[in-house]
């Protein structure tokens, strides 16, 4: 029953979807602005919703709020049903093909299906381009133009300005999607936030570009017909051109920052300027007002809603119980979850310790595994910048702090993973890209060590700068770690800057376990709105704060704005109409997103309480251990490692040798790594490699 109501909301979410893209692409045509729009216009103008707004709240924010409650309603079911766990068949064999990676210059990895819809999209946008200009220039004449003191190209290129805009709003509709880590249309789509950050850039180059086009063409316009005075005019009614000079330079400063060296160089400033995006949001509001901004709504309400609940999660510090300190730099962090708590493999979550910096928030891929770790969750973290380092020399201390304040957002990952289908897992990593294949290999652990399922053969490539770095590998085993179970578990590691005769016979530096002891404040990281129910109560979020927004801006336009604005000579300003939507929106979310997470936290209280009362060493306020890292689990693992000095990986050797009928192929490194395995993987050399590259955060 679950699994058939599942397929119903997915099929429902399908055809909601082509309706609005049907919409999308008849947007610019005649049909459009001389048939339909009057149409809806006129069944939907009323008191409460005024003329305009209403059709658009209707056609095109009302689609993509109704498509993300169905993901809700979808990922429940499916959960339920399984729906995500189920063997691929047929059907999905028939689809490798266009899974397979291709790598494009200024996109990077793609698959043949990202790639598909990345030039749909494209078209799009230059369809609607293309028609508004061979529809809007056919009007321009000579006389027309005199009509209005211009020429012909000034009349072209006015018109052509403001079709700019248009189009760039269409991108900017999408461009919240892929940065909203909790939602529902992500997940409902098999995708993830990590995963799709790279759309989120693909997006924000076209938004930015259309829109300095759509403003550079404006000012070229004005100071050809010698109206410059333009640039600094607020109109009471209309369009606010000085709003958009603000919101598109709000952007452009963004986007500059944007550039990977300065992302990479200096972190901060990449970091703090992204939070521009509200200068840039809400001014592009008060430029367009109101009724054209619900286009792009839906995207960046989902964005507020999810936003909002990850600032409530991130209010309460998280129970610290260990770190694992290891000789190369690397600390594993271990703290407290509520048992209902699960997420999956490769998953990340988003860390900031507030005595290092309390504004700054850090991705990390989750190192433990929710089935093997029932009552911890853990990140490791290496010092390779500035605020890691500073916590690494913090944990790893001679004398570290008793108790470390942390708070968390997440964890963030895919709804799924089916590893299994596989007959051999192969996992190709260079440096800290091992830390999202622990997480696999402990999952991996409690399969075969629980659920007695048969588990495929796992191949472990990895490439380390320097000897130190192997202790990485220790980490594989949880700190609580049984004997390693009958996983046939292969590890081929490469040190690469290292020559064999430059290892001296030395004892093996262990790790040291470093025990903190929590305040009593703190709480065991839980999911913001429950774990059994989280994706219903998340619909209901959604569904509430916009049922609340329409209520109360339905409220203010019929008993303030439109007695003003139709009983008296003056009229109701654009851009305060667009301030008090704008307010509502957000007062809506806080109301409908609090309620959900009072709800959940009152439900949780009770496990909290049952994990604060565990027991943890007291025998200091910090208690700090030395770990033989040759105990018997680590004396097994230890034998399944070869190590290799001076050399790297014959990455084509070990994949083409494999003869196994379904060879999973996992990749995760710097760009050069996985462009070099996907390019041997999407070769067409081997039928039986399925590739698939892993985002991961250290």
């Amino acid at each position: 029953m679950a699994l058939r109501a599942a397929i119903a909301a997915l099929a429902v979410a399908v055809a909601v979807f082509g309706g609005y893209l049907v919409l999308l692409v008849g947007m610019p045509t005649n049909a459009y602005k001389v048939t339909w729009l009057p149409v809806l216009r006129a069944k939907t103008t009323t008191t409460y919703f005024g003329t305009n707004q209403g059709a658009t709240l209707l056609v095109f924010t009302s689609p993509l709020l109704l498509i993300a409650l169905l993901g809700c309603i979808y990922l429940h079911l499916g959960k339920k049903s399984e729906i995500n766990n189920t063997k691929s068949g047929d059907g999905e064999n028939r689809l490798e093909i266009w899974k397979r990676p291709m790598i494009i210059k200024g996109l990077g990895i793609v698959s043949r299906i990202e790639l598909a819809f990345f030039l749909m999209f494209i078209a799009l946008l230059v369809w609607n381009l293309a028609t508004y200009f061979h529809n809007d220039f056919s009007r321009i004449t000579p006389k027309s133009a005199a009509l209005d003191g211009e020429k012909v190209w000034e009349a072209k290129l006015d018109m052509a300005a403001l079709r700019l805009g248009l189009v760039g709003n269409i991108a900017l509709t999408f461009l919240f999607f892929p940065v909203t880590r909790g939602s529902s249309v992500l997940q409902f789509m098999g995708l993830t936030s990590e995963a799709s950050v790279k759309y989120h850039i693909w997006l924000g180059h076209i938004v930015m570009t259309f829109f300095t086009a759509h403003g550079l063409s404006y000012i070229i316009f004005w100071v050809s017909t010698h109206q410059l005075s333009q640039m600094v005019e607020w109109k009471n009614t209309g369009v606010s051109n000085l709003a958009g000079e603000i919101s598109l330079l709000a952007g452009l400063f963004l986007w500059v920052t944007t550039y990977p060296r300065i992302r990479r160089r200096v972190f901060e400033l990449f970091f703090y300027t992204h939070h521009l995006y509200i200068i840039f949001v809400f001014f592009f509001v008060l430029h367009v007002g109101i009724s054209f901004a619900s286009i792009m709504l839906p995207g960046f309400f989902l964005f507020i809603v999810d936003r909002y609940l990850r600032f409530l999660q991130s209010r309460q510090h998280v129970r610290l119980l260990s770190a694992r300190v290891l000789p190369c730099h690397t600390v594993e962090l271990n703290f407290s979850k509520n048992k209902g708590l699960k997420y999956s493999p490769t998953s990340i979550m988003f860390v900031n310790v507030p005595s290092i910096s309390k504004l700054q928030w850090h991705p990390f891929t989750i190192s433990s595994s929710s089935s093997l770790e029932s009552d911890t969750i853990s990140v490791i973290i290496k010092g390779d910048g500035k605020w890691t380092s500073k916590l690494n020399d913090l944990v790893a201390s001679p004398s570290p702090p008793p108790r470390l304040d942390v708070s968390i957002e997440g964890p963030y990952g895919p709804a799924s993973t089916d590893f299994l289908r596989h007959d051999l897992l192969v996992m190709v990593s260079g440096g800290s890209g091992v830390t999202p294949f622990i997480s696999i290999i402990r999952d991996l652990i409690h399969t075969a060590e629980t659920l007695k399922n048969q588990t495929p053969q796992i191949l472990l490539i990895t490439a380390f700068k320097n000897s130190t770095d192997l202790t990485i590998l220790d980490l594989i085993l949880p700190i609580s770690s049984a004997p390693l179970p009958n996983l046939n578990l292969q590890i081929e590691a490469y040190v690469t800057r290292e020559k064999p005769q430059q290892q001296p016979r030395q004892e093996k530096k262990s790790a040291r376990i470093v025990w903190f002891k929590p305040r009593p404040a703190d709480a065991p990281l839980a999911a913001t709105l429950g774990n059994d129910n989280k994706w219903l109560w998340l619909g209901a979020v959604i569904a509430g704060s916009f049922i609340i927004y329409l209520v109360s801006i339905g409220i203010l336009t019929r008993y303030y704005i439109y007695p003003i604005d139709r009983n008296t000579n003056a009229i109701f300003s654009s851009a305060a109409r667009a301030a008090l939507h704008a307010l509502f929106i957000c007062g809506a979310v806080v109301v409908a997103a609090t309620a959900g997470f009072v709800w959940s936290k009152e439900r949780g209280a009770k496990e909290t309480t049952q994990i604060q009362n565990m027991a943890t060493p007291t025998a200091s306020p910090c208690y700090v251990a030395g770990r033989e890292m040759e105990s018997l689990p680590q004396q097994s693992l230890a034998e399944s490692i070869n190590v290799y000095y001076g050399e790297r990986p014959d990455l084509k050797r070990y994949l083409f040798e494999r003869k196994e009928s379904s060879v999973g192929v996992l990749v995760c490194g710097p760009k050069k790594l996985r462009h070099q395995v996907a390019n041997i993987c999407s070769s067409g050399l081997a039928e039986n490699l399925h590739f698939e590259s892993i985002s991961f955060s250290w």
